[in-house]
């Protein structure tokens, strides 16, 4: 049986057997809804009190939900029986808690019984989906941004950066815009996402931007409850404030900027090798335009060398930057666990859920 490779995210979770040129068998939120014993959602309470987030800024922070998460994806969705539970290799978010890769370990041992576990940092599984083992990460998640230079297969965590900020952040600044351009009209945070991921784009510069102060089309959208409201420049802000964090009030150098200031941690000699291999990944880089704007900016860069993004082997799935890293799991997989690299219920018993310090990372 194909070792499972899993990554749980802040807003999706993927799953699916380590075969790398297919798209991951399960791609399901992670939220999840409280149930009474009977199986009946709880009536009458606000939505946030019946909603469970179990990840947050990618961190998980609810294991026994993420716990009741896994068993619906690995026995109901991927089929494994109990008793006869397999290999599995989970992606890591960069700065994970050490205390959050034990509990992990420990979760899947003890809990799952499986018969082996492996892990390996999101930010080098990225690399790997594009046949690179070199090279620098730019991860956009819903709930934070990674950016992480890749040598030889191994993080260099001092030039590594990790920004609270993310997708939902860049949803709720949305939400405030279309508030401002449509104050009679209640719109839920569920309709905005979806606005978001329908109409929000990047222009190809910062001038471009200033145009369409003057010049914009607008939209008319009609939301599920039949209330109309106009789309217009707000399409082109959400883009934006990832190029120009000042529109969210943050005193912040846009995402090219943090790259390039990232990078300049590590030693010159690695500097062209890690910038010409650059890898933006996560669902909010799906953007219409994201990419051409990022080069863009890397043009006028303050860098010696330009940021260069890689493009993904013609063979992998489309939309690959959504799921870039449980690509590079799935490849990953096919060597650790042959190879008997990975750690065995054996080592676990032996060591305990530090082991995974030694194995892993």
């Amino acid at each position: 049986m194909e070792a499972v490779v899993v990554d749980v995210g802040s807003k999706l979770l993927k799953a699916g057997f380590a075969i790398p040129d297919q798209t991951p068998a399960m791609i399901i939120p992670t939220q999840m809804k409280r149930m009474l014993d009977d199986g009946s959602i709880i009536d009458g309470s606000p939505v946030d009190e019946v909603t469970i987030d179990p990840v947050v800024r990618g961190y998980i922070s609810d294991w026994d939900a993420v716990e009741d998460l896994l068993h619906h994806v690995l026995y109901t969705g991927l089929g494994w029986e109990i008793g006869n539970e397999g290999n599995i290799l989970f992606t890591d978010p960069l700065c994970t808690p050490k205390a959050n890769k034990e509990q992990l370990a420990q979760l899947m041992f003890e809990n799952f019984n499986i018969s082996g576990f492996y892990a390996s940092e999101q930010s080098v599984l990225s690399l790997y989906a594009v046949g690179r083992i070199s090279g620098c990460t730019v991860d956009i998640g819903h709930g934070k941004i990674d950016i992480a230079p890749v040598i030889e297969g191994a993080v260099h965590h001092i030039g590594s950066r990790r920004f609270e900020f993310g997708g939902t952040d860049l949803t709720n600044f949305l939400a405030q815009e279309l508030g401002k351009s449509n104050p009679q009209v209640n719109i839920s945070m569920s309709d905005v996402e979806k606005i978001k991921e329908q109409y929000s784009c990047c222009v190809e510069d910062e001038l471009a931007y200033q145009k369409t102060l003057y010049s914009c089309p607008v939209e008319k959208h009609t939301l599920p409850d039949g209330q109309v409201i106009t789309i217009g420049r707000e399409r082109y802000t959400v883009g934006e404030a990832l190029f120009q964090p000042s529109l969210l009030g943050l005193e912040a150098h846009g995402i090219v900027e943090q790259l390039v200031r990232a990078i300049s941690n590590v030693s010159s000699d690695n500097h062209r090798q890690l910038l010409e291999n650059t890898v933006v990944c996560g669902g909010t880089s799906s953007m219409i335009g994201f990419e051409e704007r990022f080069q863009k900016e890397s043009t006028l860069s303050s860098s010696a060398v330009q940021p260069t993004l890689v493009k993904p082997p013609e063979y992998m799935p489309e939309n690959l930057n959504t799921y870039s890293a449980w690509v590079g799991g799935a490849i990953l997989a096919k060597v650790v666990f042959p190879q008997n690299q990975h750690i065995t219920k054996a080592d676990y018993d032996e060591t305990g859920p530090s082991i995974v310090h030694r194995k892993c990372f």
